[in-house]
């Protein structure tokens, strides 16, 4: 049959779609004919080339139907993190309580009073859902919530310091994920950074030689997503609130990770909270939303009321505000922190974090028949302690006994290991371990006690 006679035993559009009466109510009519056309394009380009092709018109139909079906499918799905790493921020950082995901729904879901006052029946603020709990739980006079934390940092700046200097430890000079560095975002506030101290060691008398006629603020960030140990030294909080008291200055400090709770009394290494940052003086303090504190992604800026109402005015305000249904999940969250006796049972975050190193034990080795049958005989399955960390840029160096699978394969190959990691990452609901030393692990810390049957009933679609 010649290439002409072919072109011709293929099916036309309007024959193809009078079968098709079910996909046409599915898909509709314009997304089905695009998908029809794209595959007897393919096919005529395969003609043309000599290369054998099905032209039925099953076939075209059929692989019409796995197109749109790939096309609809989400990119945004849920992932069994594995990895270790508990606020992980490749993988979403913080987890939901069922409280915040119920509220998001509700608000979403039809018209609310995000900015209308019901008692006046007046345009209302939308952060009245969110600024009294801010306050209530860290002591502060007012507050106002943004995007994430880089963008609270911006504002402060922009609105206190733009056209001026601001004081930073040569040693707070910190890139915060995504190569964005506190230089280049006290930039992009329009104010200028003077670097005071060394890297390792800052003393007071260098906040105090920077100050000038130029000075908006003193700034202190707290370097949360590392460490320095040795020959160190960092003005503390008391101290520069008092020297910018002196002087007549706002003293900020980036608390970064957002921690509310006192985590010594958790069991954890121990991490300053924002009330202590206030106590200690500053005049502001910025803190994210999905970090420790354990909500949405949000950027918090607490303290002084006077100061916060000048932020509220800065024209940036209203770009990097937040939206009905992140204001509805954070005021969920914050909601849990009135009750401390429940809080670490009924937010994820801190659940997962104080999670017994005997209980995850337990789990990994209910879980190893399973894993060790789906995986035989091409790899070596066994339970091995291991440690977990905290993550995004929180407590860096600190470390939670866990307990993991280890797959090791059979072979010795490094190669089997990536393969088996991508499967792994091919199922319904990705499973997402690390890689280390030819083995790959998977932590349990974040597989919650619910979700064991889920992840282990899914090991059957594992194909090797």
């Amino acid at each position: 049959m010649n290439v002409q006679q072919q072109f011709r035993r293929l099916p036309s559009i309007d024959a193809l779609l009078a079968n098709m009466p079910e996909e046409v109510a599915r898909w509709g009519h314009t997304q089905l004919v695009e998908a029809l056309r794209q595959q007897l394009d393919q096919l005529r380009e395969a003609i043309a080339a000599g290369i054998s092709a099905d032209i039925s018109s099953e076939s075209i139909r059929q692989s019409a139907l796995e197109t749109l079906a790939a096309r609809s499918r989400a990119t945004l799905i849920p992932v069994f993190n594995l990895t270790g790493t508990v606020l992980h921020t490749n993988l979403g950082r913080a987890n939901l309580p069922p409280e915040a995901i119920e509220a998001i729904g509700t608000v979403a879901a039809g018209a609310s009073n995000l900015e209308f006052d019901l008692a006046s029946g007046k345009r209302g603020d939308r952060e009245s859902h969110v600024e009294s709990l801010i306050c209530e739980i860290t002591g502060a006079e007012a507050a106002t919530a943004v995007n994430n934390n880089a963008a609270a940092v911006l504002l402060v700046l922009n609105t206190l310091a733009l056209g001026r200097t601001v004081p930073v430890s040569r040693g707070e000079l910190v890139e915060i994920g995504g190569s964005f560095r506190i230089p280049e975002v006290m930039s992009r506030s329009g104010c200028s950074l003077v670097e005071v101290g060394a890297t390792n060691r800052t003393h007071l008398d260098d906040y105090r030689h920077a100050i000038d006629n130029t000075t908006a603020l003193l700034m202190k960030v707290h370097t949360s997503n590392y460490e320095i140990q040795g020959f160190t030294a960092s003005v503390a909080e008391p101290d520069l609130a008092v020297l910018a008291n002196e002087h007549d200055l706002p003293f900020v400090i980036d608390l970064g990770s957002g921690n509310l709770a006192d985590f010594k009394a958790l069991g954890l290494p121990d991490e300053p909270t924002v009330a202590q940052a206030l106590a200690n003086g500053a005049d502001l303090v910025t803190f994210s939303g999905d970090k420790l504190l354990g909500g949405p992604q949000a950027g918090i800026v607490a303290g002084r009321a006077d100061l916060i109402a000048a932020i509220k005015r800065n024209p940036l305000k209203r770009a990097l505000r937040l939206d009905k249904m992140t204001l509805a999940a954070l005021a969920e969250v914050l909601t849990l922190y009135r009750d401390p006796e429940q809080l670490v049972r009924k937010l994820p975050t801190l659940r997962l974090l104080t999670r017994r190193a005997s209980d995850i034990q337990a789990q990994a080795k209910s879980l190893l028949p399973d894993i060790a049958r789906a995986l035989a005989p091409k790899f070596q399955v066994s339970v091995e302690d291991c440690l977990s960390q905290i993550g995004s840029g929180s407590l860096p160096v600190d470390t939670l006994p866990s307990a993991a699978i280890r797959i090791a394969p059979e072979s010795g190959d490094d190669s089997d290991v990536r393969k088996l990691a991508q499967r792994l990452r091919e199922l319904p609901v990705p499973v997402i371990g690390r890689i280390h030393k030819g083995a790959l692990w998977l932590d349990l810390r974040c597989l919650e006690p619910e979700q064991q049957t889920g992840f282990a009933d899914q090991l059957a679609d594992l194909t090797l």
